[in-house]
């Protein structure tokens, strides 16, 4: 790969490592870079949310200026949330123009020019909890008579959490499943139990705290989420996935889905129009051979969330050992299909970059 332009990282982009090789030159904070006469002119510049968040007037100044070009990435947010910040910072025209150019985690409008990276998606192999988690996934299948029906984990609140919290809660399935809620504004908090809560966290489980999302609380500020325990998959016949993105058109793939696909789980994802089809793309397979999986193309929100919830509660009247078993073949394609991904992505990651400041004549 021969590049074209000098490139500059900011240490916390978020796709560091991976375009590292290629780096001209590096900072942490962008102020200083600048302040001690470090700036690279005609240089490509890429910048993560808190950098741009602190000095985004003197980046707008510089990419105005034509003095350097700038890449806002952060892939650890969907397309929804990252034009929100765009707007907070004040760099949503400079991105309409293409003077400025993103990296997000979600897919987009194509009109704004962002280059997609699935971040999340590599992330669960990299811890060693995880691997020993997943080793143990044929418990699952072992397991066959087992104390609940689903997982269901919810942290921030959002809408169609909320609807499903209190749907299940009326029609009794909370009390068949293992279920989390850690704001008080999707209703009452439930932790998990300590058997099926990550070992690290477990000083924390019901201790007082002031405030009403208790997410920061529990995992000390730590990114808990990430971290797998098989007991709770072990114990389950499938998890319902709320996804973080819900009401927005686009996908955007979380750790929320790669955690049941990691452990061989069979799962019900509760996300935008057009998810499944986007997992299908990536060469995932899903569970139409055995569920009613066509809310996926239902376009109303409400009416697709209904339809969910209704597909739930009518697989839990069924032979779910049955089920579990039926799903045995895609779940394992699943893992294998991840692991090849997690590979594949990183590894393909600098080549769509590249790809993408000649799409925009950033090369030049």
């Amino acid at each position: 790969m021969q590049k074209k332009i000098s490139l500059v990282l900011d240490t916390h982009c978020e796709v560091y490592d991976l375009l590292e090789p290629w780096a001209d030159a590096e900072f942490w904070n962008f102020e200083e870079h600048v302040n001690d006469g470090k700036l690279i002119t005609g240089a490509v510049y890429l910048i993560g949310r808190r950098q741009m968040q602190l000095w985004s007037t003197i980046i707008q100044e510089l990419v105005k200026n034509n003095i350097i070009k700038v890449i806002f990435s952060n892939p650890a947010e969907g397309s929804d949330t990252l034009r929100s910040h765009c707007d907070l910072y004040r760099v949503s025209e400079l991105l309409k123009e293409k003077k400025m150019l993103l990296i997000g985690g979600g897919d987009m409008d194509s009109s704004w020019p962002c280059l997609q990276y699935d971040s999340f998606l590599p992330k669960l192999y990299d811890y060693t909890e995880n691997l020993e988690a997943c080793a143990r996934s044929n418990e699952i299948y072992n397991n066959k008579i087992k104390p609940y029906k689903f997982l269901f984990l919810n942290g921030r609140a959002r809408s169609h959490r909320r609807y499903l919290l209190d749907r299940f809660l009326n029609s009794g399935l909370l009390k068949q499943s293992i279920w989390t809620n850690l704001d008080h504004d999707n209703g009452s908090i439930q932790y998990l139990n300590s058997c099926y809560e990550v070992d690290r966290y477990h000083d924390q489980l019901n201790t007082p705290t002031d405030n009403s999302f208790v997410k920061q609380h529990l995992f000390n500020t730590e990114w808990g989420e990430i971290y797998l325990k098989a007991e709770p998959y072990i114990d389950t016949y499938f998890s319902v996935v709320t996804e973080t993105v819900y009401n927005y058109p686009y996908s955007f793939r979380t750790e929320k889905i790669w955690k049941p696909v990691a452990m061989g789980h069979p799962w019900i994802a509760v996300a935008n129009c057009g998810y499944y089809r986007d997992m299908h793309n990536l060469g995932f397979q899903t569970f139409g051979h055995v569920i009613d999986e066509s809310f996926d193309k239902i376009e109303n929100n409400q009416e697709r969330i209904e339809r969910i919830a209704a597909v739930v509660e009518d697989l839990c009247q069924q032979d779910l050992a049955k089920f579990l078993k039926e799903c045995y073949n895609v779940c394992k394609y699943n893992q294998q299909h991840l692991a090849e991904m997690r590979i594949k992505v990183r590894k393909e990651f600098s080549t769509r970059f590249f790809n993408f400041l000649e799409q925009y004549r950033f090369d030049e």
